[in-house]
């Protein structure tokens, strides 16, 4: 147990990119490899945290890490606050603006600083924030991209395995038909009790999301998510009230202001949260007290290591987006046992770089 606080050392990033088991088509990109930014924060005391930036392009992983090793010198000898680290960073970036990759740094800071004061506390980070470390149910996504419907249904078995009782899929094709014919091809597949999740990635116009997704209802689809531009809150709402399936949006909402913009607005039925860019673990507690108060229910998008904490800490959780993208680079990979993930007892986040890992896929 430290005794008295933590003091910022230094933060070092380095980028990697590993690549996938499944390639993933979506609407936006296909994507077949997973840039991140290891983010590791040094203190004074010889505790140290970890956390990492998702940044769907290599060219961003590696322009981010420069920017880190210059903000590492500024933020050197501040406490491990985060309340107040996330102030120091917001003003630090306060000619640029604090979006996009930028963005991506100040979260990943912040989950850092939080993973040090748990492991300073020798407390798994979902005890240190008031939770138990009880299984969260996850739903595989790492696969079903826009792939023909006879893949997918293959693939979609295949993503049970595990115990796994729900997966996503990615809708946005050429045609609606073909989506209907791949959501259909992997219903029949899949046993009734296996949730089906769907995901546009913001493809389609309000007019064919009004149409599209009411054609949905009946087809044993658990979610449709994103369906329009994530920010359209009162299109989004118009498509919530004609659609008996749940709606989610969540995952690209930047800090908690919009957040509180869609709950207002019944844009979804459901919310997710993206580490990135709800703004680290910081972020986190002061989105899950606008879901829990609007009566909605929080699942993350990607980062399942350190998401799994915080759902295990949120009132209102329902489901862990998990994806094995950064198990290369990781010691011990965030354990799935029926389904669900699982805590091992290691203090804060328990993430720690696997070297070899971290070697063979360091982008120079």
């Amino acid at each position: 147990m430290t005794a008295h606080p933590l003091t910022i050392r230094s933060i070092t990033a380095v980028p990697v990119s590993v690549p996938m088991k499944r390639p993933l088509g979506t609407s936006a990109q296909n994507i077949r490899s997973a840039p991140l930014l290891l983010v590791t924060m040094e203190t004074d005391e010889g505790v140290t945290g970890h956390s990492y930036a998702f940044c769907y392009l290599e060219s961003v992983a590696r322009s981010l890490a420069g920017i880190v090793s210059d903000l590492s010198a500024h933020l050197a000898g501040l406490p491990v606050a985060p309340v107040e680290l996330s102030k120091s960073v917001a003003r630090y970036f306060k000619l640029t603006g604090l979006y996009g990759p930028l963005c991506m740094i100040a979260s990943a800071i912040d989950a850092a600083a939080w993973d040090a004061l748990a492991v300073g506390a020798n407390l798994p980070l979902a005890v240190y924030l008031g939770g138990t470390q009880n299984p969260v149910p996850a739903y595989n996504s790492n696969g079903l991209g826009l792939i023909p419907a006879a893949m997918a249904a293959d693939e979609a078995q295949a993503l049970t395995a595990g115990g796994f009782t729900a997966v996503k899929m990615r809708l946005g094709r050429s045609s609606f038909a073909e989506d209907l014919a791949a959501v259909r091809a992997v219903r029949k597949r899949l046993p009734d009790h296996i949730a089906l999740m769907v995901d546009f990635n913001q493809a389609l116009s309000f007019a064919n999301a009004m149409q599209y997704c009411p054609a949905l209802d009946g087809e044993g689809v658990y979610w449709i998510e994103e369906p329009i531009r994530h920010d359209d809150f009162r299109h989004a709402a118009m498509i919530a009230d004609a659609t008996a399936t749940p709606i989610q949006l969540g995952e690209n909402l930047v800090g908690v202001a919009p957040l509180l913009d869609a709950v207002r607005m019944d844009a979804a039925d459901f919310l997710m949260f993206d580490l990135d860019r709800i703004g680290g673990v910081t972020g986190w507690c002061l989105a899950s007290g606008l879901a829990t108060a609007g009566g909605r229910e929080v699942s993350s998008h990607l980062f399942p290591e350190i998401s799994a904490h915080l759902l295990a800490a949120t009132p209102n959780r329902h489901w862990l987006e998990y994806v094995d993208w950064a198990d290369p680079v990781l010691e011990h990979p965030l354990e799935i046992a029926e389904g669900h993930a699982v805590f091992n007892n290691r203090p804060g986040n328990g993430m720690r770089w696997n070297p070899d890992g971290v070697a063979q896929y360091r982008l120079d």
